[in-house]
């Protein structure tokens, strides 16, 4: 089936956006979702995310933490830059190992901006972020976003917005230290590879019909996000810009002439 778009309004938005989604745009647009019909609950969640400022730097719990609260599941994303200004840049990790009274007193002085690992990015980076990492995404960013399908932000800085922190649930679960440069990859274009091969999902890289890199693996759910043509999900044919879900990866039927990013949930 194709999901429907969901587009959402962002004060670090951006008011230009691909022509796939329409270009010029009354509002500055920060993020468009992709959601089921009612009754349907996927495991993940897969969007575009468009940044002209600097979003909060903030955390995500693992599971075991989410559960704790009471909630299903924690949170692990992957960003895929699909497009970014020379100048952007992407807060992922810390300069250096830190202890939790150095990290609280660091936001307490508006310092922490100094203590994160802002790295340059350019279009075809690909970043996994595990549950713990410290982040934020910079401005001038056009990027997609596959994560577990979970509400669960913890804000550690906002650069003086009027929102709510949760400093204390955020560093309860952060991990203070150094990002894993080996969760980055900078893509081929032209290749199918597998990208991420995580405890709660995969990701896959598909050039054309090279539907033998999808073999051998078996899960639930399955997300289509065609970058260039068209494929077809269940029946439905869904284009660059969308994003398509089914049950079985027999129910993909990729083509010549195409390129997708395909998810598929491992719980």
């Amino acid at each position: 089936m194709k999901l429907k778009q969901k587009t959402v309004p962002k004060p670090w938005g951006q008011s230009s956006l691909p022509k796939i989604f329409g270009g010029k745009q009354k509002d500055k647009i920060g993020e468009i979702w992709f959601q089921p019909p009612k009754g349907i609950t996927p495991k993940l969640l897969s969007k575009y995310l468009f940044t002209s400022e600097k979003l909060s730097i903030q955390v995500h719990p693992n599971d075991r933490q989410a559960r704790r609260k009471g909630l299903p599941s924690g949170k692990e994303e992957c960003w895929y830059i699909l497009e970014a200004k020379p100048d952007a840049r992407l807060g992922i990790g810390l300069t250096k190992e830190v202890s939790a009274a150095k990290l609280h007193a660091a936001v307490a002085c508006s310092q922490i901006e100094q203590l994160i690992d802002w790295k340059s990015v350019k279009a075809g980076d690909l970043y996994y972020i595990p549950a713990g990492t410290i982040h934020a995404i910079g401005s001038g960013i056009q990027l997609i976003e596959v994560q577990q399908n979970a509400d669960i932000t913890y804000r550690l800085y906002d650069y003086g917005r009027p929102r709510e922190l949760h400093l204390d649930d955020a560093l309860s679960v952060a991990t203070f230290g150094p990002y894993d440069m080996a969760h980055h990859q900078e893509l081929a274009a032209d290749q199918s590879a597998k990208l991420i091969d995580g405890p709660h999902f995969k990701l896959f890289q598909v050039i054309g019909d090279d539907q033998a890199i999808l073999k051998g693996t078996t899960a639930g759910e399955w997300q289509i996000l065609p970058l260039e043509g068209k494929v077809t999900a269940r029946g439905k044919a869904v284009g660059a810009g969308e994003c398509g879900l089914c049950t079985k990866v027999s129910e993909i039927d990729l083509s010549k002439n195409v390129k997708s990013l395909i998810a598929c949930s491992m719980n």
